[in-house]
């Protein structure tokens, strides 16, 4: 019996740490959230300091990594909503990042009545929007990513925090119409995404890093997309 399942243990191990992926690094979240304009930027990291102890429930919100390569479209946003926080390893081993955003601001709006920590789900839905640019947290966690991954999800953090202008220069209006708010919302994670996904596969051709100017144009669409949701909610 142990010979037997013993090989299939391993298996489940090495496939559990090839989807392991991190994200921006801490200040780069906190900047993005910061230069959103949102008042609980500090803690913007919180979702990944939540993933040592929720451990894949949590961590398959963070990323998509879009194995069959192909385009992102509402309905592989809808699709990934109800896997929320779930971690079964045949439906969520690719992640539900996208998914994650909307059905995070669905609890919050499910708990502001109700619930003493309801920013706390505004919190989580900041650092996935952060997320959402991250280009190799949109495209499949091969051997470029896994090598890759780590250097440029710090490529700016060194310095992000203190020059938050160098994200608010790449920042535009993003409109969320109240009546059709998760309509619009999901959309626009769609636009982002494949942005994301297309640079992601640049980087990938090209067998190199991300320049610090393309770190900083993608949190330029995260803060822009983030700073939307809080107006949507009022928080600005």
């Amino acid at each position: 019996m142990k010979k037997s399942t013993c090989p299939a243990i391993v298996v489940l191990i090495l496939l559990i740490q090839a989807t392991v992926a991190l994200g921006w690094h801490d200040k780069t979240h906190l900047a993005t959230a910061k230069v959103a304009k949102y008042r609980m930027w500090y803690n913007a990291a919180g979702p990944d300091i939540a993933k040592i102890k929720a451990g894949d429930s949590e961590r398959y919100n963070h990323w998509y990594n879009n194995d069959r390569k192909s385009e992102v479209t509402p309905q592989t946003v809808t699709t990934q909503i109800n896997r929320y926080n779930k971690s079964n390893f045949l439906f969520d081993i690719e992640g539900h990042l996208y998914g994650a955003i909307i059905a995070s601001l669905r609890e919050y709006e499910a708990s502001i009545n109700s619930a003493t920590y309801a920013e706390y789900h505004l919190v989580y839905c900041a650092h996935y929007i952060g997320d959402l640019s991250m280009p190799l947290h949109n495209i499949p966690y091969d051997d470029y990513n896994k090598n890759r991954h780590s250097v440029n999800d710090g490529i700016v953090e060194q310095e992000v925090l203190e020059h938050p202008e160098k994200i608010a220069r790449h920042m535009y209006r993003i409109t969320l119409r109240d009546d059709h708010f998760e309509a619009d919302l999901t959309d626009e994670i769609v636009r982002i995404a494949n942005i994301s996904r297309l640079l992601g596969y640049k980087l990938s051709a090209e067998s190199r890093d991300l320049t610090p100017e393309e770190a900083y144009i993608q949190l330029g669409h995260s803060a822009s997309l983030l700073k939307a949701v809080l107006q949507h909610y009022k928080k600005l």
